[in-house]
């Protein structure tokens, strides 16, 4: 996953925390990575590549959600409750 420079998560954590305190619902999570998505198209124009890009960042980040977040989680199960 590209990682971006610590001054610029700055200017992107603070709206997204916002966000973050509003969704309640798998759906609201998914229209607002939609809805992000559709926005930077709009911005920077539709083209293919544009497109392949707002659809490679979101598997990149669900790929890097299940490294970070999902394998340690059921690794800690694991040891808590037995192996398959």
């Amino acid at each position: 996953m590209p990682y971006i420079k610590k001054e610029r998560r700055k200017l992107f954590d603070s709206f997204l925390k916002e966000i973050a305190k509003n969704v309640e619902s798998e759906g609201e999570l998914n229209y607002c990575i939609y809805k992000l998505s559709s926005l930077v198209i709009e911005k920077i124009g539709e083209s293919y590549a544009n497109l392949s890009m707002c659809s490679s960042a979101m598997e990149h980040a669900k790929l890097e959600w299940y490294r970070k977040k999902l394998v340690p989680y059921e690794e800690k199960k694991i040891l808590e409750n037995g192996d398959i």
